[in-house]
This record gives structure tokens, sequence and C-alpha cells, in this order.
């Protein structure tokens, strides 16, 4: 038996059976560029599997050995890789620099970093294992740009048939004059490889004389330059002193390249995997450095507490107590995972969980209080009482006890907004309630939000809430 036979034997023992048999085929019969950071949801999307299931199966594959998973940094403006990572803990703490855009960025985890899966070379080697023996316009489709950008035929067409005065490529140590005709308008001089960039503002007469640029491929990262030119015959030398090939590309900067960059697609980004049950189980404390802040402009935090389980066992007694919190536990966290979202800890007879979207908090939320009725129907009892609270905001991914956890304000004022909750309620936060998909969720189900103001230890001003009746 092949070790790739025996890997997917295990996957399809772990995973759900069709997305294990839908990985199977793309691995046999894919070809090369679609097994190069693979987006997960243009996947689920291709062979109609819900997005959870494909997620949590190519986090199986790939901690197994089928994927290697990368988690890259892009540019927002053109959605060009500025850094890939074979772990999150690589990920710097400094900014990141686009020469095609000629601008620096802060890598956020909410859309900035892409989690993407290649399959492993010992399973199916592909060209982009090779990156520098692809062909010049696979390169730039391959290597350069992320998952997110949409490039049809007729657009990378389009890019390379208006856009392009000329691409090549250049060998290490090797030097290029080549000759072009500069229209009046702006021309970016872009190299994938090492991201270094020359930008050409032509405008004024057209001239007859010879103008000349330079550019030097080093690897340095050297800072975009702008050089005034008018419409007429350039001579650009290109230099390479980078060690490898270079794949230099003179663009006009105009509609093609602007329709291309601004097609954008959903990926997976690095917030939905910290926040993907699977993910926290199979990885555990291999993604974060122990001094890594991480920083997430939003995420929602859900905190539950079984109210009087302390008079519970004294009324009881410690052996049924204990099942009924086990059966407690059991159904919320099956429901966590189910609404997309994650255990962070358990404290006591509490739960921590986090949510990429405030309307998949509020809809676990509901659910469990159904469950409880409904664990306490099937005995007769009115024992389990879970008070909820849910908040949305900024927060710190951090390393806490070997484990992933989140720091921060947002997560203090969840906490004790769940602490404010009755027996049975559901308080949450005005940007929870307020947001669209909430209100929707909400006004399906006829329920209408009490609002109050309230003050919570430690908060200096009153927080507004609002209870789900």
């Amino acid at each position: 038996m092949s070790e790739s036979h025996s890997l997917f034997t295990v996957l399809r023992q772990t995973a759900d059976a069709q997305v294990a048999g839908a990985i199977e085929q793309l691995v046999a019969k894919g070809a090369d560029h679609d097994l190069n950071r693979i987006n997960l949801i243009d996947f689920s999307a291709r062979y109609a599997l819900p997005e959870e299931k494909v997620l949590s199966g190519f986090l199986h594959a790939s901690r197994l050995g089928i994927f290697d998973m990368t988690w890259n940094v892009l540019c927002p403006g053109c959605s060009g890789v500025l850094g890939a990572h074979d772990t999150l803990k690589a990920l710097s703490p400094e900014d990141y620099h686009c020469g095609l855009c000629a601008c620096g960025y802060e890598a956020s985890i909410d859309e900035q970093v892409e989690v993407a899966f290649t399959v492993s070379p010992r399973i199916r080697r592909i060209g982009a294992h090779d990156p520098h023996t692809l062909p010049l316009w696979d390169y730039w489709r391959q290597m350069f740009w992320s998952s997110g950008i949409d490039i049809s035929e007729d657009s990378f067409e389009r890019l390379v048939d208006e856009a392009t005065l000329e691409a090549i490529e250049l060998p290490d140590g090797e030097k290029a004059v080549i000759s072009l005709q500069l229209p009046a308008q702006f021309v970016i001089v872009f190299e994938p490889v090492t991201h270094t960039a020359l930008f050409l503002d032509v405008k004024g007469e057209p001239t007859r004389d010879k103008q000349t640029a330079s550019l030097t491929f080093d690897g340095a990262h050297a800072p975009t330059g702008t050089v005034e030119m008018r419409p007429g015959p350039l001579r650009l030398t290109l230099e390479n002193r980078a060690g490898h090939r270079v794949l230099p590309a003179v663009w006009i900067a105009g509609d093609a390249l602007h329709d291309l960059l601004g097609k954008r697609k959903p990926i997976v980004t690095a917030k939905r995997i910290l926040a993907n049950q699977t993910f926290r189980d199979l990885y555990k404390a291999d993604n974060l450095n122990i001094d890594q802040r991480l920083k997430i402009t939003s995420l929602t935090f859900l905190f539950t507490d079984l109210k009087g389980s302390t008079a519970l066992y004294e009324r009881v007694g410690d052996l049924a107590a204990f099942d009924l919190v086990r059966a407690h536990f059991r159904a919320l966290l099956e429901i966590i995972a189910s609404e997309a979202g994650a255990v962070v800890k358990t404290i006591g007879d509490a739960v921590m969980a986090t949510f990429v979207r405030p309307d998949q908090a509020i809809a676990a939320g509901l659910r469990m209080r159904e469950a409880m009725e409904q664990l306490n129907r099937e005995r007769g009892t009115q024992d389990l009482m879970v008070k909820i609270g849910i908040h949305e905001g900024a927060c710190l991914a951090v390393m806490l006890n070997e484990r992933q956890d989140y720091f921060g304000q947002t997560v203090n004022i969840a906490a004790r907004v769940q602490g404010q909750a009755s027996a049975q309620a559901i308080n949450a936060t005005e940007p929870v309630v307020k947001s669209p998909a909430v209100m929707e969720l909400l006004r399906s189900a006829g329920l209408t939000p009490t609002e109050k103001s309230v003050e919570l230890r430690g908060i200096a001003d009153k927080v507004v809430i609002y209870e789900i009746p």
C-alpha cells in the first residue's frame, strides 16, 4: 500500500467522507495550479460541500502531511503575497511593504493573512514546489498573487495584451537593455520575486530624444522610486544581482491592470482559522509564540455559566450533578462547533468561546438555551440554567498557559456581560445586537431584545446591553 493511499484511508476516518473523497479526487486529477494555494471557499462551492466541513477536512489532511498549510500576508491593494510563512509563529511583528502599491502594512489577521493549502511534494510534486522553474506568467499567477484575486483567463489575457509593455526572464548575474515606447500614462516596472519596483510618471509633450532608466534587483527591498518621463522612447537597463532569476514586467497602470486587481473573492483568513475548533484541537500550542501579540480588529466572544451549580451538587449529589454538568458541556460544545465557533477554554462550569461573526454567536446562544430546556424536560427538572453573555470587538491573540487565548477589554466586557445575565437569559452588547445579520435573525425568531444600561466591574463607563428574552 502506497503512503498516499494510507494517508487518505486515515483521512476518511477522521474527516467528513464526502470532503475526504473530494480532496482525494483533486489530488489525483487536478491540474498542478489547482493544487497550489487552494482557496477553500472556491473548493467548497465547486464540490457543493459545507465550508466548515471542508475547512475541517483540509486541517486534518494538513496534519496528516497531505497538504502544507501556509500563512500568507497579503497586500490589501493588489492582493500580492508579501510574505509566505509555514506557521503563524513566523509572522513578523513589523510592517510588510508592497513595492507594487508603494505602501507598508502591519499584518492584520482579520483580512490580510490568508491561510491556503498546497499539496505536499511527498504526495504529488507540482511546479509550485520549484517556483524558480515556473514559466514567467505562471509565477505571477501562482506565487505572487494570492488565492483571493479572481483571475480569469479573459482578464489575464487582457492584462498581458493591453497593459504589458514588456516582460522578461532575467537569469542571475545578467543584464538586459530593453527599448520601449512610453505612452502618456503612468507606467510601473515591477519584479515579483524581489518585490522591486520603479514608477515612471509619463506626462508632458512627446519627445524623440532617448530617455534612460535603470533598475537593479538585489533582494534588498529598496524603497519604490518615481521618475518623471515624457512620452517617447525609453532605454531601460535591468540588472540581476539577486542570486536567482527575476521576472520583471513593465505595465501601464490603466484600466486593464486596475480591473484585474479589483476583482477579489473570499478567502480563509487567519482569524477564521484561529476561531475554528478543529484547528484548536489539532494544532493546540503550535500556532503562536509565547511573545506574539496578534491584533484582531473584530472577534465575537460568548461566555456561559451554569447558574447555581454549587447548590446543584448539594441538592442531587456529586454523581448525579456530575452527569448533568457533563451533559450540559457536551451539548454546549457540540453547538459551538456546529455554529462555526471554537471553545477557548472551560473554567469550572463556564465556557469561553469565539466566533468570527456576531450572528453565529447569537445562533449558538439561542440553541444552547433550547438544549438546556430539552435536557431539563428529559429529566423532569429545572436544574440546568445557563447564563450567556456575548460581545464583539477588538482583541489580541496570545499564548497563555501553553495554549492560544485572547486578551483585551473586549474579552473583559464579554465576561462581565455574562455575569449580568439572569437565568436562561442571553445578554448581548449593542455592536452584536445592532449588526444586520443579528437583527434579521432575531426578527425571524420573533424575539425583541430589552435594552438596559449597566455598570460593569472594571469598566469606567456604563455599557448598554440587550437582554434577549
